[in-house]
């Protein structure tokens, strides 16, 4: 890999400060790694890092694991390219964060244990509810990690100065690798350390590229927005919404449906949810929220300073590399225009940091995204349903790191042919399927005394299936030249976001399964799970029963 890298930087000497700063990163989170290893003595250690964490260092790891590369590059790159209509993804995850706090974050760390689907089986029977829970968890992390490791291709090719699909996809490989190593090694204490590391330097980052672009307009935010309209050639069309969502009625639907995605869909990515797992009490949990909401919303206030600084300071016509690179370069890019310009020691020194940040972010988010999956794999399927709770840590560990390995190079041969995609946008996807599968079962199990397995089960495969396989027949994945499939054409789904159809399907299956179902064994032990919910008491043996 190295010789590869090597050939570019030959004619740049800035290039090599880049890179420096680059591996500088990736060996800071290599050291941390290793050092957490040598802390895991059990599974608590692994999967919940000892439940050690304060409120405030867990509300600085939640941020790191949401402010992804989807926020940073993705999200950034959309408003560059189509103003109003891509700050509307900052909203939507913004507003996401009050749907978590208000139904979720607390009754979860209260009544659950390592993973998602312990909440369920509390009071359902174990085997269904954790194959379901653990398929869902596995398909919203393939998702979301594919959105983090096509942003790590787009931003080293940017790095090299390069467009080859082969550096891209070695650079895939080369995160794939290290997510493993992360989460093979390191476990939850690794993962959680990681990320308070990069929600630092991601919003110094941030923070610094803001100031500086302000700067550049007086501190006058309408002159930014006006400088913007101007360059995109777009007037104030630009500012205003029907960019890219309600040019039609489709449109119009299409917008509503990633609303409903973004705003519903944090409540149920599951590697966000066992986030609340880490802190010892339910008072941190609420305190680790509480920082995680002031941290990504002021996160999200700056993508707006970012997007329309690239708009209005960097090359967003058709053919230029922040077009062609679906907007994941625009961060990038307006950094290395407000440090100096192209060639400019400012401009390398600013690239490079804000270029790193942006690694660090994806090593960070891949590496939650692999533990949760992988845990899922290991304590859901096989301590609970293969092994029916006779399992012995030691093996659970071992499988766990099994685990790692294979949805990592899962991950790696689907994110290699999905590189045309905008991450922002395969994120929002994510948010769909978590939205559609796991939020109905997660509430009607907190809320609904009558709600069964059948219930539990159906409610997951229904909304999982839905978002799915509405995706697949969507113009995401034939029918558009953006799309996976540009020359074939199945795309009778007219909505590129499934939300909308799949969300409703995923509440309507739980019900009516419920309904025609007559087990009603799951209600004998509600009171508890709604008295360990509310107080806390007993919860780390929520699942022993």
């Amino acid at each position: 890999m190295s010789a590869v890298l090597l050939l570019p930087l030959a004619t740049d000497s800035n290039r090599w400060l880049t890179l420096g700063l680059f591996f500088a990163v990736v060996a800071l989170t290599l050291y941390i790694t290793f050092w957490a290893s040598r802390q895991n003595q059990s599974a608590a250690d692994y999967y919940a890092g000892g439940r050690s964490f304060t409120g405030f260092q867990n509300g600085l790891a939640i941020g790191g694991d949401y402010m992804s590369a989807a926020s940073f590059l993705g999200i950034s790159g959309s408003i560059a390219l189509y103003g109003y209509d891509g700050f509307l993804y900052s909203i939507g995850f913004l507003v996401a964060w009050l749907v978590a706090l208000l139904l979720v974050a607390e009754l979860l760390r209260n009544s659950g244990k390592y993973t998602m689907a312990d909440q369920l089986a509390f009071r359902m029977r174990q085997t269904p509810v954790r194959s379901a829970a653990a398929t869902s968890t596995i398909v919203v992390s393939i998702f979301y990690l594919l959105a983090q490791m096509v942003g790590a291709g787009s931003l080293v090719a940017l790095l090299l100065g390069v467009n080859s699909p082969v550096i891209k996809n070695v650079v895939i490989v080369g995160v794939g690798v290290l997510m493993i190593i992360y989460v093979t090694f390191g476990g939850m204490k690794g993962t959680t350390w990681v990320q308070i590391v990069k929600a630092v330097l991601l919003m110094v980052g941030t923070l610094l590229i803001t100031v500086l672009v302000l700067a550049k307009f007086g501190f006058n935010l309408s002159a930014l927005l006006g400088a913007a309209a101007e360059k995109s050639g777009k007037g104030e069309a630009f500012l205003q919404p029907g960019q890219l969502y309600g040019k039609d009625l489709v449109g119009k639907f299409d917008f509503l449906s990633l609303g409903l995605a973004l705003v519903l869909g944090t409540a149920g990515l599951p590697h966000i949810l066992i986030r609340f797992y880490t802190t010892p009490t339910a008072k941190a949990a609420r305190k680790s929220v509480l920082w995680a909401i002031g941290l990504i919303g002021s996160f999200y206030l700056m993508t707006l300073v970012l997007g329309f600084g690239a708009a209005a300071l960097v090359d967003t016509a058709p053919g230029s590399q922040i077009a062609t690179s679906s907007g994941n370069a625009a961060s990038p890019l307006l950094a290395q225009a407000v440090g100096g310009g192209e060639g400019s020691l400012g401009g390398s020194i600013l690239l490079a940091f804000i270029s790193a940040v942006a690694f660090a972010t994806i090593l960070a988010v891949v590496a939650g995204l692999t533990l949760t999956s992988a845990s899922s794999v290991a304590h859901d399927l096989y301590a609970n349903v293969i092994m029916k709770g006779r399992a012995s840590e030691r093996s659970e560990m071992i499988v766990v790191r099994i685990a790692a390995f294979v949805i990592g190079a899962v991950a790696i041969t689907l994110a290699i042919p999905a590189q045309r995609l905008n991450i922002a946008f395969l994120v929002a996807l994510a948010f769909a399927v978590a939205a559609s599968a796991n939020l109905p079962a997660l509430l009607f199990n907190l809320f609904w005394r009558r709600f069964n397995t059948a219930g539990a089960t159906w409610s997951i495969y229904g909304g999982l299936v839905a978002a799915v396989g509405l995706v697949l027949f969507s113009p995401v994945v034939s029918g558009t030249p953006t799309s996976l499939f540009p020359d074939t054409d199945f795309a009778w789904f007219p909505l590129r976001n499934p939300g909308l159809v799949s969300i409703p399907v995923g509440f309507a299956c739980g019900v009516l399964a419920t309904l025609i179902s007559k087990d009603t064994s799951s209600q004998v032990r509600y009171d508890e799970l709604s008295v360990r919910a509310l107080t806390g008491a007993g919860a780390e043996g929520a699942t022993k029963h």
